[in-house]
């Protein structure tokens, strides 16, 4: 028996829940406080979208005093039910750390680094589904 139509239902089926999700990640914009005046840009990118999705906007690395933060700048991104920000050493999530979910899908965005990575190896910024694996879009920082 050849499982191949029944494996591409089911991942269809995930790209199609993953993007037109009702119950998805907010969509009210967030207006966090992104002063690069007081902050500099260490790493910036814009993002570019995965196939079938859509994600605008940039993702900047900023450091004052000492903190390290990503900010999303005028984040656009399609809408999903389990949408996280990841910091990746590829463009697909292998190694990577997951900054938390999206706080919308909309507007200016920062979280806080724990822990400053190598940002030489963590060098994109993803948008990713976590439900259904599906990487939205990403943002290579240089």
């Amino acid at each position: 028996m050849n499982k191949f139509p029944f494996l591409l239902g089911i991942l269809v089926w995930g790209l199609i829940s993953c993007s037109k999700n009702n119950q998805g990640s907010p969509i009210i914009p967030v207006t966090d406080n992104i002063d690069t005046s007081k902050a500099a840009v260490k790493y910036r990118g814009a993002f570019t979208s995965a196939p079938g999705e859509t994600v605008n906007g940039m993702a900047l690395i900023l450091i004052q005093n000492g903190t390290y933060t990503v900010a999303l700048e005028n984040l656009d991104a399609g809408n999903g039910p389990d949408l996280h920000l990841y910091l990746s050493k590829q463009l697909q999530p292998g190694t990577f750390i997951d900054l938390g979910k999206l706080k919308s899908t909309k507007g200016n965005q920062v979280y806080a680094l724990s822990t400053v990575p190598d940002f030489t190896q963590y060098k994109y910024a993803l948008i990713f589904c976590q439900q259904y694996n599906v990487l939205f879009g990403s943002a290579e920082l240089k």
